[in-house]
Order: C-alpha cells, then structure tokens, then sequence
C-alpha cells in the first residue's frame, strides 16, 4: 500500500521518532510504514489520519 507519511511528516517538521512518540509505535515501525515495507493495522491507520488530521484516503492508496 503506498503512503505519503514522510511527505507530511517533513512538511510538519517532524522526525520519525516524533511521529513514532505521537503513535506509541517504536521509529523502526514509522520507517517501516514509510518504506512500504510494512501496512500498518486498521486502528493504527486510523490514529495516523488522526493525527495529520486527514482522512485515511488522504495518507494511503492502493498499489
């Protein structure tokens, strides 16, 4: 599933591991997500559309 994250996260000035302490996931988890390597569960998808403040369509689309 492709992503934005680092693209708004950068835009807010924020590091991995900030957006990894806003999530309460480790930063091997945001790099993973980031790097496509991993698609996060339902509720943590949920809590990152939250905390940009966006809608999920916003952040992730499909292959």
């Amino acid at each position: 599933m492709k992503n934005n994250i680092a693209e708004r996260r950068a835009w807010r000035q924020w590091t991995q591991a900030d957006l990894a302490a806003a999530l309460g996931v480790s930063r091997q988890t945001v790099i993973s997500i980031e790097r496509e390597k991993f698609d996060p569960s339902l509720p943590l998808a949920f809590l990152i559309a939250k905390t940009f403040e966006c809608a999920i369509e916003d952040i992730f689309t499909a292959d």
